[in-house]
């Protein structure tokens, strides 16, 4: 593709060379670099891509793109080579890819789902419904990619990043992809990894304190704004009005065409009659002019609130109340509020609650139906927003009887630092507690202390299926660990 074309609706830009070259690839990785790749020099966190001009341009790059600002004297670029100057090559980098592809998400319905928490849930339950109607979907978010029911990968990052992107929308127009729903992280809305994509519908779930830290967000106020960012790239929305920030959503966008939903405010689609056990919820809402009894097998009240968002998405679609109720009575996410299978045939939920709000949710729900005690295993990521430890602490010390504070993805960070921070907030509860820094060892004694009346909350690692220390991710699939444990306490007891 000429690389006027790949470059068509950034603006701005500064060009030194030929325009009219052909281009065969793009990479911001300049070890990805072969004959005729545009080079996009990003400035990371850690790494300034700027560095490895000269490494791209010896493997093949024929134009390179440089952001404004940037300092390239002393790098020798040979004449022959283009130079695009942007003001930011983020940005560059996802138009560039989104030209390159050819705009695949103008070929299929887009769906974006943004929020502090939910997003995985609600997208599977979209997904669920969708497929239910015999639409073609892929899926993209946190835990996988999905094309057509098959998992292609695991997830990275909730987002990815702008190349990888387009060219995952480009396999599904090839595999002829409908409809894609896909979660939107804050990160990515800022960090632009999203530009060049045409959304139909965009949801917003809640939002809650997360993501605060030097490599994020410096406060509430830009994580909220970038968010909102994604009703800028679209004129369809869904919002929960029962959120105080989804409240004013509507008026920030009033020309835009926004659908509410909630359980306490008043909303376009509105939840009543509520049951919540420890196996599902169900309840009362209007689907397409009929009141409809609607259950899903995923406890807590936070589920009827990501299938009231599914329910609003499946309506603007024209999908029947049948295959609505049928798609979230079947469906399950792995790592939310997911029951574990064992021979104790203990009460034993993993759910991927990293932020205050969501550990409270759960632990909520779990205190709701428990006949017995809730019992709290967590720990916080390293090298993630510290301010969140402390709170995290106090909700567990105040809701769960009983917590055992251990180790998540320490990452970089001593663990032992992380654990001392989240007891600074349990301290100022009630709540009878312990420190148990190794993960395994903390979930085998909260299953030797656990009862068949009693709730075992295991929160932060969700579905993923390793433990991130020192940089190096080990195997850790909490679903395996629960039954190692068990397994070698029968054979203890014999």
């Amino acid at each position: 593709m000429e690389l006027k074309k790949i470059l068509v609706g950034l603006e701005g830009l500064k060009v030194k060379g030929d325009l009219n070259i052909d281009i065969k690839g793009i990479d911001k990785n300049s070890k990805e670099i072969k004959q005729g790749y545009l080079f996009v020099a990003i400035k990371g966190f850690t790494v300034d891509g700027h560095q490895f001009i000269e490494s791209a341009i010896k493997n093949g790059a024929t134009a390179i793109m440089v952001e404004e600002g940037c300092n390239i004297k002393g790098i020798n670029i040979p004449e022959d080579i283009t130079i695009i100057m942007a003001k930011n090559t983020r940005e560059g980098l996802a138009i560039s890819a989104a030209n390159f592809y050819k705009n695949p998400s103008t070929k299929f319905k887009l769906i974006g789902v943004t929020g502090t928490k939910g997003k995985t849930t609600t997208t599977y339950m979209i997904k669920e419904i969708l497929e239910k109607a015999g639409k073609k979907v892929g899926l993209i978010g946190t835990i996988a990619t999905y094309i057509n029911g098959k998992k292609i990968k695991d997830s990275d990052r909730t987002t990815p990043e702008s190349l990888e992107l387009q060219q995952l929308f480009s396999r599904m127009v090839e595999e002829g992809v409908e409809v894609v729903v896909m979660e939107v992280s804050s990160q990515s809305l800022k960090l632009h990894r999203v530009d060049g994509c045409k959304f139909d519908i965009v949801l917003f779930t809640n939002f809650s304190e997360d993501h605060i830290s030097k490599n994020e967000h410096p406060d509430m106020q830009d994580y909220f704004q970038s968010k909102l960012k994604l009703f800028d790239m679209c004129k369809t929305g869904i919002v929960n009005v029962d959120d105080l920030h989804g409240a004013k959503i509507p008026k920030l966008f009033p020309e835009s065409n926004i659908t509410t939903y909630g359980i306490d405010n008043f909303a376009n689609v509105l939840a009543k009659d509520i049951t919540i056990t420890n196996a599902y919820v169900d309840f009362k809402v209007k689907i397409t002019d009929r009141n409809e009894r609607v259950k899903t097998g995923i406890p807590g009240r936070f589920s009827v609130y990501n299938s009231l968002a599914a329910i609003c998405v499946a309506q603007k679609f024209g999908i029947s109340p049948e295959i609505i109720k049928e798609a979230l009575l079947e469906v399950r996410v792995p790592g939310r509020s997911e029951l574990v299978n064992n021979k104790k045939e203990l009460t034993i939920m993993i759910d991927y609650a990293h932020s205050p709000e969501s550990l409270q949710n759960i632990l909520q729900a779990a205190k709701s139906y428990t006949r017995g005690r809730v019992i709290s295993v967590f720990g916080c990521g390293g090298d993630r927003d510290s301010g969140k430890r402390p709170i995290m602490g106090e909700i567990s010390g105040k809701i769960a009887d009983y917590t055992i504070i251990t180790s998540d993805n320490p990452r970089t960070e001593e663990p032992q630092k992380i654990v001392e921070q989240i007891e600074d907030g349990i301290k100022k509860t009630k709540g009878k507690y312990e420190v148990i820094v190794d993960r395994t060892e903390a979930i085998e004694k909260a299953i030797k202390m656990a009862n068949k009346k009693d709730i075992i909350i295991l929160a932060g690692k969700g579905h993923e299926p390793y433990q991130e220390i020192n940089g190096v991710k080990y195997p850790f699939d909490e679903r395996i660990i629960v039954n190692e444990i068990i397994d070698k306490l029968e054979k203890n007891e014999k």
